[in-house]
């Protein structure tokens, strides 16, 4: 598979960097295998299925894009304003110019997301595939992320509750993994990370799609009414997610807790643990793991009703429910900053959104009707949820055309954070040579 990328320039110590933990470097190794990690999903299924007539096993994903940060200055102290760094405030004036201390942030929490995708087995081929190939103790030393300030303090595995047929059991086992490690959840310990934040954060990091079930899962993409809620009115105030997503964070088999036990199991230990303490709690997650994202801080808001601020990072993530959803998400206040690659196709999927706040009056009456008829009867309409930064591949003068793939990897989207400026300028002035050199009509000022 051949990457859509332009080399960067050596990162050099003359170099004017704005941020310690930002981006300056994105180095590309071309894969020795022709998928990647994060396929468009017919490629993905096709390989599954291809592999499985053949007698033959899924090649590995591809881990062989690293990021790459280099220290110019301390990482600026949030302190007091941590909570409008955590949305509380929805990020008003904090993303467009894009501010470098939510910067930092954000590619911090990135950060948390890769370590969960290179702590992952993807060997198919291995007795411990689709689990976790370090110790909690040494996953961020081992993942490349050491010095965190977090220690692991839970593992945590999704569960598909698809029922398999009788003819799996002479499928490769590959095919039949129905439960599977999604990521982790980690507490800042250091002192000086504790004062730097403002507060004692506890991260829940969620990996993207992986397993083949994972992928079956993401195709059963008809709205369903989330459980124990109770409502007095028609299907449209019904908040409503979609079945795959939800079968993976609620879906149990035998002795094996559901993500969703998981999480709230650990987050009251965690409340008992430091309770009096300033805690906050962060999920951040990637593709699929955005989506579980989304859907733990919904419950954690829910089943915790004490917990004041619950944060979501959600990067390259697909629409999880309808507008019933995204009110009750932002009647209990739960804070979601949607990062968004505008040449990403699986942000624009599944279903399709109707605007709830279309201010054409002439529309209104003439397509009311018809309208109002089919969300109500629908089962495929979406809305998209909490705030927005939207970046594109194509302001980028590092990529050379779209490439579906491309355009979705996470570390895609860690670079366009670390570049993106502004809506009026969306590259960053260290790029300024590469672009005149790519197109000498365009400027930024």
């Amino acid at each position: 598979m051949k990457l859509s990328f332009k080399p960067l320039p050596s990162c050099t110590s003359k170099q004017n960097l704005q941020q310690h933990t930002l981006i300056q470097c994105v180095t590309i190794t071309e894969p020795a295998d022709k998928f990647t990690r994060n396929l468009s999903l017919t490629k993905t299924i096709k390989n599954i299925i291809l592999g499985w007539i053949n007698n033959t096993k899924p090649t590995s994903p591809n881990l062989a894009w690293t990021v790459t940060s280099f220290s110019g200055q301390s990482p600026g102290k949030l302190g007091k304003n941590w909570m409008e760094y955590q949305g509380i405030k929805n990020w008003e004036g904090l993303l467009d110019p894009l501010d470098d201390n939510l910067r930092g942030e954000i590619i911090r929490y990135g950060h948390f997301v890769e370590a969960a995708y290179r702590a992952c087995n993807f060997d198919p081929s291995s007795p411990s595939y689709a689990m976790c190939k370090y110790s909690r103790k040494k996953l961020f030393h081992l993942s490349g992320f050491s010095g965190t300030g977090y220690r692991v303090s839970k593992y945590l595995k999704a569960t598909s509750g698809i029922k398999l047929p009788n003819w799996v059991d002479k499928a490769p086992k590959w095919m039949s993994k129905q439960s599977s490690w999604i990521g982790y959840v980690a507490i800042c310990h250091d002192q000086r990370e504790i004062a730097r934040l403002g507060r004692r954060d506890v991260v829940i990091a969620l990996r993207g799609t992986a397993t083949c079930l994972e992928w079956l899962e993401n195709l059963r993409a008809t709205l369903t009414p989330l459980p124990n809620i109770k409502h007095t009115c028609s299907t449209i105030c019904c908040p409503m997610v979609e079945s795959g997503f939800l079968s993976l964070y609620t879906s149990k088999i035998d002795a094996q807790h559901s993500l969703q036990d998981m999480v709230r199991e650990e987050i009251a230990r965690i409340k008992k643990t430091y309770d009096g303490e300033t805690l906050s709690f962060t999920i951040a997650g990637h593709s699929l793991g955005a989506a579980l994202a989304t859907l733990t801080a919904y419950d954690i808001k829910q089943f915790f009703r004490d917990i004041p601020l619950v944060t979501v990072m959600s990067f390259g993530g697909p629409r999880v429910g309808n507008h019933s959803f995204r009110y009750h998400l932002d009647k209990q206040g739960t804070k979601i900053l949607r990062i968004v690659n505008s040449d990403d196709l699986i942000t624009k999927i599944p279903g399709f959104v109707i605007d709830n706040n279309n201010n054409d009056n002439k529309f209104a009456e003439k397509s009311g009707h018809w309208m109002q008829k089919l969300v109500e009867d629908s089962q495929w309409v979406y809305a998209d949820v909490g705030c927005e930064l939207r970046l594109s591949s194509s302001d980028s003068p590092y990529f050379n055309g779209i490439n579906i793939a491309t355009c979705h990897e996470l570390n895609t989207y860690l670079h366009l954070v670390n570049s993106f400026v502004s809506s009026n300028c969306p590259v960053r002035a260290t790029a300024k040579k590469i672009m005149h050199k790519s197109n000498n009509n365009v400027k930024c000022t």
